[in-house]
Formats: structure tokens, sequence, C-alpha cells
């Protein structure tokens, strides 16, 4: 397989296409090494300094992994990894934008919430019930620790997400949930009962889980989380929440 640049693409591009190319046709599978530069620089019709640039192009994106005195792998290609820049596009969204990144991942967490109701195992159920079950005491006493609840929140959520069976569902999820943490915590701080109704939201998701209802999961869900994006599109003037006091 020879790639000749044609003009119209970068030598760059003809690098990043022909070691997906291989990829996809299973020449190179995950945690394959690739052939020596010399070797694949002339196989793609490329200069060995465009082929290092895009080499270094797909190990930003999580597709390669260099390793001292190795050599170039292919690696696990895992959901998460290759999913790290939608994780920087999130980060770069402006504070007005949250509400649209929320709504994003209440539609991803609904779908994940009725997935995990048909697959959801006794010991994730469990798990799930554990860290709510921390949180019960404070939570009903009225004298929240507002940054461990939301630590519990994001377990909770994540067990969900696990649950749901879908890798790459997953990593989504766990890419739009810590973009919004912040803004969901100093909700919890500036909502008089807030933190009281997201446990007892969580709660009503838990036990739609534990009856194995996929409809129930999802309307538990979307309501949980429709409460988060309503809030961050009504802050005047979409401006990020100010940072808790520590």
């Amino acid at each position: 397989m020879t790639n000749r640049d044609d003009g119209s693409r970068s030598q760059t591009d003809v690098v990043v296409d022909g070691v997906k190319q291989m990829i996809v046709t299973g020449e190179l599978a995950a945690g394959a090494r690739l052939p020596v530069e010399k070797e694949l620089a002339a196989r793609l019709g490329v200069s060995r300094g465009s082929l290092r640039e895009g080499v270094r192009a797909l190990t930003l994106t999580g597709v390669l992994e260099t390793r001292q005195g190795a050599g170039t792998f292919v690696t696990a290609l895992d959901p998460g990894r290759l999913l790290s820049p939608v994780r920087f596009l999130a980060e770069l969204n402006r504070p007005g934008d949250l509400a649209e990144l929320q709504s994003v991942r209440r539609v991803l967490e609904v779908e994940a919430a009725g997935r995990a109701a048909l697959r959801i195992t006794g010991a994730e159920l469990d798990r799930a019930e554990e860290i709510l079950a921390a949180l019960d005491g404070p939570v009903d006493g009225g004298d929240p620790d507002h940054a461990a609840a939301m630590e519990a929140d994001l377990a909770f959520h994540r067990v969900i997400a696990r649950a749901a069976g879908n890798a790459t569902l997953e990593a989504l999820i766990d890419v739009l949930a810590g973009r919004t943490v912040r803004a969901r915590l100093w909700r919890a701080i500036e909502e008089e009962g807030a933190g009281r109704a997201t446990h007892h939201e969580h709660r009503a998701i838990l036990a739609a889980l534990r009856s194995g209802d996929p409809e129930a999961a999802r309307l538990r869900m979307g309501v949980h989380l429709l409460a988060v994006e309503q809030y961050l599109a009504g802050r005047a003037g979409g401006q990020a929440p100010p940072r808790p006091a520590q």
C-alpha cells in the first residue's frame, strides 16, 4: 500500500489516513508495533519528517503511543482514550454553553439508565447503594459536605454508565459529567434544598434500576438531570457560577 500525496492533502494527512487504514483493515491490531520509520515512510510515500508529524498527531489523539527504546505502538484503542479530544472540546466551551453540554449529557444518561436497568449486576447495585447510603445521614440531617456529595454524585453516575454496557457511551458521559461538576456543586450550595432533592432523585433512580424497569429508569434520570440543565440555562447572562470558597 503506497499512498502518494495527490496535492490535495498534506503529507501529515497521508500518514494519518494510511496508519488509520492499516488499523481498520486489521493489519495493525491494538498493541501492535508500527514498522520501522524508514520502511513505513517509503510505504506511505512521505518523508521521515512528515511521518514523525503524522505519528505525533495520532499520539495526541490516543491512537498511537511511543515507548522509549521500543518503538511506536498502537494503543489499546479504548474509547476513553480515543475520546480525549471531546474532553478538550468540552473544556473549551464558553461558560454560557454549559446548559447545552448538560442537555447532551441528559440525552446520553437517560439512555444509559434504560440500558443499565436491563443489565446492572447485583454487585453494581450494591456499589450504588453504598455510595448513596454514605450520604443518607448528612443529607437528611441538613449538614451535607457539598464536595463529598459531588464526589458521590460522580461515582453514582459512573456506576450506571458502566452498567449500561457500552464503553463509548460510558466515556462520553464521563467527559460531560466532569465538565459541569463545578456548576452542579455551586447549585447545591446556592439553592436551598437542592442537595436533598438531588439525593432523593438518586434514590428514585436506584429504585428503578433495582426493579429492572428501563422506562422508569429513563424517566427518573431525565427528571434528575433536567433540574441541573434548567439551573444552568437560567443563570443571568449565561455566566459561570463562581468558585465555591474552600
